[in-house]
């Protein structure tokens, strides 16, 4: 995390909870979520966002979205 501020000082919620689970279970987990979870209020907007985008209605299946997703993704060099 290039922000350990942030990553300091999560509030409490579901976003501080999943990171809690991820980490309990060593698995990795998208950096953003700590953002999210430090401000929430501030970041449900872009959750809902990324949600529509993928699983709202379009010509292409909500897969197939995740799918182009992760390939863009790992071409950034970023984990999905």
């Amino acid at each position: 995390m290039y922000l350990p501020g942030v990553e300091a000082d999560p509030k409490p919620g579901p976003w501080n909870d999943a990171i809690a689970h991820m980490r309990a279970t060593g698995a990795e987990y998208p950096q953003i979520w700590h953002l999210f979870a430090f401000l929430p209020e501030a970041t449900d907007h872009l959750a809902r966002f990324t949600q529509a985008v993928l699983r709202g209605p379009g010509p292409l299946s909500p897969g197939m979205r995740e799918l182009i997703a992760a390939r863009t993704s790992k071409r950034n060099d970023c984990p999905f």
